[in-house]
Parts: structure tokens; sequence; C-alpha cells
């Protein structure tokens, strides 16, 4: 469980401690990302001498933060107050483009 700024979200289908009072439904937050110009050079060099390509990587994790930023503001524009549920998917869109999408069941909760 995460609490961010008072707002619960959950990978789980409950929350210990909290009692979900309503379910507002599906909610989720959608990013297409691609590397700039310099930033694919850098990565096509580093896939051929192996090792982790970090140009990717930073990306991936820029890509999954945007992401739950927006899954967040869908579900606060439902009234919901927290998230459970919770899971990422990612493919391909192009070949220098990936989509990530966060997705959750935004709902009420209260503290037992």
């Amino acid at each position: 469980m995460v609490l961010v700024e008072e707002f619960v979200i959950s990978s789980a289908n409950d929350v210990p401690g909290y009692k979900i009072t309503e379910t507002k439904g599906f909610a989720y937050g959608l990013t297409v990302r691609s590397r700039g110009l310099g930033g694919q050079l850098g990565g096509e060099l580093r896939s051929i001498l192996g090792g982790e390509i970090k140009e990717y990587q930073q990306m991936m994790e820029e890509s999954r933060d945007k992401a739950l930023n927006k899954l967040i503001e869908h579900a606060k524009s439902m009234e919901a107050n927290g998230l459970i549920a919770v899971r990422y998917d990612s493919d391909a869109v192009a070949t220098n483009m990936q989509e990530v999408l966060a997705y959750g069941t935004a709902v009420v909760l209260e503290k037992e």
C-alpha cells in the first residue's frame, strides 16, 4: 500500500485498516513516450555493446510515473480517495515509442 497525499494506492483487492464504502469503477492513466534523437542513438549504441540501456530505463521510469499520476487524476475526478487492484501494462506502439498503462479500481475508503 502506498499513501500519496492522502490518496491510498494498493495492488491488492483491499487495504488493511480501511473499509471500502463505495466502488467508483475502472480508472486508468495512459502515456506514450519516445526517446529524443540523442537518447535513441545512445540506446542503440548500448544495445550493440550489451549491458543495461540507461536511456530507455529512464524513459520507462518516467513513463510509469506519468501513467500513475494520470491514473490518480482520473480516480480523483471520479471522487475516489483510493485505488485498489492497481496494475501496469506496457507495449511498443512503434519502433521508438512505448505505451504505459496504469489501471485499477477507484474506490472510496474509510479508516476502520
